[in-house]
C-alpha cells in the first residue's frame, strides 16, 4: 500500500501508544461523581484540576518501575500537547498559550509533590483544598467524599501492575 510517510520516512508518533491511557485519565477526571458528591467546580480550572489529580496519582504509580520511566515522560507529553490544543480552542493566542502551558506544567510539577502527601492525612487535605477548591474549604461531606475517592483510586491504581497500567485504557475504579 503507498503512503506519504513511506515516501518521507515519517514514524508513528511513539506517545501515541500512552493515548488510551491519557483517555482514561481524562475520563476518570470527568467523572460526575467529583463534581456532584466532591463539589469540586465545574469550570475549566476545576476541570484541569482534577485532571491534574488523577494524572499526579497515574505518574506516582508510574514511577514505582523505573523501567517503565518513558511511558511516563509520554503521557506527561500528552497532557502538555492538550492542554496546549485546549487553550488555543478556547481562543489563546499564540503569544499567550506558551505562557499559559508552562504555569500549567508548573502547577502539575506542584501537584506531584503534594499528592505523594499520604491519604487521609492533614497534609493531603490541605492539598486538595488548596488546588481543587482554591483555598475555600467545602462543605465536610464534600470534601470527605474526595478524601474517600482519592484513596480509593491510589489503592486500585497500586494493586495494578504498572506495565497493565501503561497500556490501559481505563483506570480501575
Amino acid at each position: 500500500m503507498f503512503s506519504i510517510s513511506r515516501i518521507f520516512g515519517a514514524r508513528p508518533d511513539p506517545r501515541e501508544a500512552r493515548r488510551p491511557l491519557w483517555n482514561a485519565v481524562v475520563a476518570a477526571a470527568r467523572a460526575p461523581h467529583w463534581y456532584v458528591e466532591g463539589g469540586v467546580p465545574d469550570t475549566l480550572d476545576g476541570r484541569f484540576d482534577m485532571i491534574s489529580l488523577i494524572l499526579a496519582l497515574v505518574l506516582h504509580r508510574i514511577d514505582d518501575a523505573p523501567d517503565q520511566a518513558l511511558a511516563g515522560v509520554e503521557l506527561t507529553e500528552l497532557f502538555v500537547n492538550d492542554m496546549d490544543g485546549q487553550m488555543r480552542q478556547v481562543g489563546f493566542g499564540d503569544m499567550v498559550v506558551g505562557k499559559q502551558v508552562g504555569r500549567m506544567v508548573g502547577a502539575l510539577g506542584g501537584r506531584l509533590g503534594a499528592y505523594r502527601a499520604p491519604d487521609g492525612s492533614d497534609t493531603l487535605k490541605a492539598a486538595l483544598v488548596r488546588n481543587l477548591w482554591r483555598g475555600v474549604e467545602p462543605d465536610a461531606e464534600a470534601l470527605a467524599h474526595v478524601m474517600a475517592a482519592t484513596a480509593k483510586l491510589r489503592a486500585a491504581l497500586q494493586a495494578m501492575p504498572v506495565e497493565a497500567l501503561v497500556v490501559a485504557d481505563r483506570l480501575p475504579e
